[in-house]
């Protein structure tokens, strides 16, 4: 991994953990959150497209497919966050899915990460998973969701991975998989708030103040994940997938300076294990 990918993915991270703890953070219907901010990368991906080359016919199946799996990620980001603390749900979230990725990396794209890279997957993986950890064990509720959020974070990075070497044009890809991405969010928010009467009237019900936050953090993650799927062009999908997890350090902080959430000696502990790992992924080449 070259230095300009990792400072990239670095600073990708810290994106990822701010509008995550803006969704976790918000007063209000949360569902009704992510989908404006889903509605936001949709509309900056539909306005860029007729400035980009069309993606090549070998990547479409992947841009459907990762518009879909990023669908049901948002639901499952959004029970997970109703079911536990940030500082916990979203270690067990980020945290499932590096060796995941890594796994699916090797088997569908024939990647195999080094020695070194693969014990900064390990550690940045096994760092996150003991962040959510409070006492002798974890809350119960908030596994399920959080650990099905991991399995969609893992499966639409190997699928983007994938299908952006396929593209052609890095930046065709993201604006075409945004649009498959938040373009449907809207009508599963109606669905999923009773019809189309009582659907319609609580996706317009939001204030204009809570309407402009939430499009400010949905450009903020499509920033965030366009910068991923760039250094996924150019890295190998398992080890960038491991530092883009470096988040938590960042959710970590804002977890305890502007959430109010504890931060003990067990956690610091688990973030320096983190930092390590960050450090053997940039170390790895």
């Amino acid at each position: 991994m070259t230095a300009s990918v990792f400072a990239a993915v670095l600073f990708a991270a810290g994106l990822h953990a701010a509008w995550n703890a803006m969704l976790k953070g918000g007063t209000g219907d949360r569902l009704w959150t992510m989908t404006m901010m889903s509605l936001a990368v949709a509309l900056v991906g539909a306005a860029a497209i007729p400035f980009l080359p069309w993606p090549a016919a070998a990547s479409w199946p992947y841009i459907v497919a990762s518009g879909l799996l990023h669908v049901g990620y948002n639901l499952f980001l959004v029970q997970t966050y109703g079911s536990g603390d940030f500082s916990e749900t979203y270690p067990i979230a980020r945290g499932s899915s590096p060796m995941l990725v890594a796994l699916g990396a090797a088997v569908f794209a024939e990647e195999r990460p080094n020695l070194l890279a693969m014990l900064g997957i390990v550690l940045v993986g096994g760092g996150i998973i003991s962040l959510a950890f409070k006492g002798k064990g974890l809350r119960i509720a908030s596994l399920p969701a959080a650990l099905a959020t991991g399995a969609f974070i893992a499966a639409y990075s190997v699928v983007d991975g994938i299908g952006v070497r396929a593209a052609g044009d890095t930046l065709a890809y993201a604006a075409w998989m945004s649009v498959l991405w938040g373009g449907p969010m809207p009508v599963v928010f109606v669905l999923l708030r009773g019809g189309p009467r009582t659907g319609v009237a609580a996706f317009l019900a939001g204030s204009a103040w809570r309407f402009a936050g939430a499009m400010l953090g949905g450009w903020v993650s499509l920033i965030a994940y366009a910068i991923v799927i760039w250094a996924m062009h150019y890295g190998p999908m398992g080890p960038v997938s491991a530092l883009r997890e470096t988040s938590v350090l960042f959710a970590a902080l804002i977890g305890r300076l502007a959430l109010k959430e504890r931060l003990s000696a067990r956690r610091i502990a688990a973030c320096v294990v983190i930092a390590c790992g960050a450090a053997c992924l940039g170390g790895a080449g």
